[in-house]
């Protein structure tokens, strides 16, 4: 299959999942997340990680907030000029973008992409090689080289592929996870498919 037609046979398995499947394989995604984090320790004392806000039932990271009140989290607005403006997360202070999912007012305060520490990346699919399918924008492939962050893919188990076919534009993550594990993607070999 090629990328649209995975993308469209990914979003359509997600799409069918119950949203009490959906919330409990979330909340699994969040603790493992959560204990992995906690044990992986960070440079900084309030480490800041760039997570998402979840859309079309992708996995939802929300129960982070929770589990790691310590964090600095930052949430992505969309730009007309098709590009991602990092801003301090406020749940008080979220507006609906005009592709239906929730993003951070624009007068919120802004963060450099140098100052993360950790991506939460949000996927269509994922392999077990870090590679990636997104929605098709390209918003993440033209975002992550510009942050030295840790990559980390939210998948649930059914949206984790045998292999993606993967072009060099394509950001590889450095680990991904889901409700069942984590899966270390640095040590593999990552060649364009």
């Amino acid at each position: 299959m090629d990328k649209s037609e995975l993308r469209t046979h990914f979003c359509d398995l997600r799409e069918c999942l119950p949203a009490e499947d959906v919330a409990t394989a979330s909340v699994a995604i969040c603790r493992r997340l959560a204990a992995w984090l906690a044990n992986k320790g960070s440079a900084s004392p309030q480490p800041f990680i760039l997570t998402y806000l979840a859309f079309r039932n992708e996995p939802d990271p929300k129960f982070l907030f929770e589990l790691l009140p310590g964090i600095r989290w930052i949430v992505p607005r969309i730009t007309g000029s098709r590009q991602m403006v990092l801003h301090l997360y406020d749940p008080s202070r979220l507006v609906r973008h005009r592709f239906g999912m929730l993003e951070p007012a624009a007068d919120l305060p802004t963060v450099d992409p140098g100052e993360i520490d950790v991506v939460l990346v949000p996927g269509v699919a994922f392999d077990r090689r870090g590679g990636r399918l997104g929605f098709g924008g390209g918003y993440y492939d033209r975002f992550l080289p510009t942050t030295p962050a840790l990559r980390i893919g939210i998948a649930f188990d059914q949206c984790l592929a045998e292999l993606l076919p993967c072009s060099q534009h394509d950001q590889r993550m450095d680990w991904v996870a889901t409700q069942s594990e984590m899966i270390d993607c640095k040590e593999t070999e990552w060649e364009s498919s």
